[in-house]
């Protein structure tokens, strides 16, 4: 084994010497394409080496049993049973440990993957929601403490659930003791920031910056007086960015994550990760420096902690988003889940123009139809805004106007287009360039708060069912956001409940609502009828092989604006999925579902034969089909 200072048994030492072996090259070979200039370069790599055989010595036997049952399955996370749910503790269940009694719920619904929220330690005040870290190694003293959530991952795990927490990447708050220690003027600390004594360098590299929080932090560099520095901040001021060109920060967030692992998580969801590396005349982001970094932490955490996986937060452009799944000489080797971003922008563009021309261009251009040991978080919605990602070009090839699109999704979702059935919110409205990013709870958003008649509340249901078909079937992992499975609307008292933060996104973050939950169970309800009706969605896809994330996936074209429709396909048969995205029924010929493949006629959603008329299907109003 590689460290001598940690005692393991022989089977132990072996296991972790065969897996480090399988992982070597991924591990060290971008190691020492980033640091292997250095004069520490030796040292670092043997740290690093150390670290892993420590941390492995430290995992529960529970644990490394996992691990050896998912080295055996590596497929575990890519399993059509995999549905995943998203809350922050306190709007979910008060502490840590109260979320123990709501477990039955969540197996009720089918839930078998847990993202909870910012769990780690945040600075006081203004937090980001929990993303200004100031301890990785302990818990926000307002959910509990690290026991209980080790004794929460241990019970979500005998039921079967998988345990995703969050892990900043970008940076630290400056509370943290790195930033303490570096304002205290320690050199060793202040190399793992990126610090500046007169402004000429920040300037230079402001010319190719973008803002990110342009109301609540204009600018990427804060001025710090105890240091007499200036401090990269990309996101706020109280958020100072690491630097990943000192290796001892790469082996400082290796340690982090694999303690992490080994109190409970399962899955690493690794923050603001398009921003690591820094490049001068460059908008520092989704420099190719970052997928070595990837590399090195998922190599690393295959060693010392087979069993976890890690989910990239990239939300950025398709060209700019596939190499966080793998692509080049990192295929296969980086996240094994990404956002899917341009997914829910175009189920909402499609919502609201009634055509899905725009989302059949993008999904069949820019995206590859599988991936190595990867694929993909789909989803509706989550805790931040929306940012409409429709670029000028894929617009422009379709005849109209990109910046004209986004200004009428931004506007259709505040509610203020004509016609509108949503009930949404701006967020950080740049005058500049007339950027516009989008508030809004799932139900307000697709049209429940708005509903005057059983139509509307009919309509704003279907919208709503349809989506969780549509994610739940493309491909991947669907996450559904806490609430939205019994309908829960904007916090309009957001201000109120949202810590102290002057940020509109809590008015989409709002408390569960228990008495809510409790009418899933009566018939005719909005919250009977919604739940029940994500919980067949969940429960026909677990039973649904083809839905693997293995399984490859082709968009297809209807030649009918409204509709959208893609194949899942393999040896044994295929699986056509076909979307509504209007008010008024469509109709496509049988011939059409001959030709791609449909042999049995059944929709395998409902249960039921496909309705035939006049030599074509039926599709009811913003209804979802699952052919075979």
């Amino acid at each position: 084994m590689t460290s001598g200072s940690t005692a393991l048994s022989a089977q132990d030492a072996h296991l972790f010497d065969i897996r480090l072996e399988r992982s070597r090259t991924d591990l060290l070979e971008p190691f020492d394409r980033l640091y292997g200039h250095l004069p520490t370069a030796d040292a670092a790599r043997a740290r690093l080496l150390d670290t892993l055989a420590a941390n492995w010595a430290a995992r529960p036997d529970a644990l490394k049993a996992m691990d050896l049952e998912r080295d055996l399955n590596p497929d575990w996370f890519l399993r059509p049973d995999r549905m995943g749910y998203v809350f922050y503790v306190d709007r979910f269940a008060g502490r840590l440990r109260d979320v123990l009694d709501h477990l039955d719920y969540l197996e009720e619904l089918g839930i078998t993957y847990l993202h909870i929220m910012p769990l780690l330690k945040p600075r006081d005040g203004d937090n980001d929601g929990g993303y200004s870290v100031q301890d990785y190694r302990a818990i926000n003293p307002a959910y509990g403490t690290m026991d209980d959530f080790e004794e929460v991952t241990t019970a979500l795990r005998a039921r079967g659930i998988s345990t995703c927490i969050d892990m900043v990447l970008n940076h630290t708050a400056r509370e943290h003791e790195w930033a303490e220690k570096a304002r205290a003027g320690d050199p060793h600390y202040q190399a793992y920031y990126r610090l500046f004594d007169d402004r000429e360098t920040p300037d230079r590299f402001e010319e190719t910056l973008l803002e990110i929080f342009p109301d609540q932090a204009p600018g990427n560099f804060t001025w710090d007086d105890a240091m007499g520095k200036w401090v990269w901040t990309t996101f706020n001021t109280h958020q100072w960015d690491l630097n990943w060109e000192n290796p001892d920060v790469l082996i400082e967030i290796v340690d982090i994550m694999l303690h992490l692992a080994n109190r409970g998580a399962e899955v690493l969801r690794l923050d603001a990760v398009a921003f690591m590396w820094k490049r001068l005349g460059t908008d520092c982001q989704n420099q190719p420096e970052v997928h070595d970094i990837l590399q090195i932490l998922r190599a690393a955490c295959r060693i010392a902690a087979a069993g976890i996986i890690h989910k990239a937060e990239a939300i950025v452009s398709p060209i700019n988003l596939i190499p966080y799944l793998g692509a080049g000489r990192h295929t296969g080797k980086v996240g094994n889940l990404a956002y899917h971003n341009s997914l829910m922008v175009q189920f909402w563009s499609s919502l609201a123009a009634r055509d899905t021309t725009l989302m059949t261009r993008v999904l069949t251009d820019h995206f590859p139809v599988g991936h190595r040991n990867a694929t993909w978080a789909t989803y509706l919605r989550c805790h931040d805004d929306i940012g409409w990602a429709i670029t000028d070009e894929d617009a422009g090839a379709l005849g109209f106007s990109g910046a004209g699109h986004r200004d009428f999704l931004a506007e259709f979702y505040r509610g203020n287009f004509e016609g509108s059935f949503a009930r949404g919110g701006l967020f950080q409205y740049n005058p500049a360039t007339n950027d516009k990013r989008s508030n809004g709870a799932l139900a307000s958003l697709a049209g429940l708060e708005a509903a005057t008649s059983d139509g509307e509340r009919d309509d704003a249901i279907a919208r709503i069912l349809m989506g969780h078909a549509l994610i739940a079937s493309f491909g991947g992992i669907p996450l559904l956001y806490m609430g939205d499975e019994i309908g829960l609307l904007n916090d309009m008292d957001w201000a109120a409940n949202s810590h102290g933060e002057d940020d509109s996104r809590w008015m989409h973050r709002p408390f569960m609502d228990w008495t809510k939950a409790a009418r899933r169970t009566k018939p005719g309800t909005t919250e009977q009828r919604l739940f029940t009706g994500i919980q067949k969605i969940i429960k026909a896809r677990a039973r649904t092989p083809l839905i693997h994330g293995a399984v490859p996936r082709e968009i297809l074209e209807t030649h009918q604006s409204a509709l959208f429709a893609f194949r899942r396909r393999d040896e044994v048969g295929a699986l056509i999925c076909v979307f509504n995205f209007s008010e008024e029924p469509r109709h496509l010929p049988v011939q059409w579902f001959h030709d791609v493949g449909v042999m049995e006629f059944q929709d395998v959603l409902g249960g039921a034969a496909l309705e035939e008329r006049d030599g074509a299907i039926f599709i009811p109003p913003y209804a979802a089909l699952w052919c075979a």
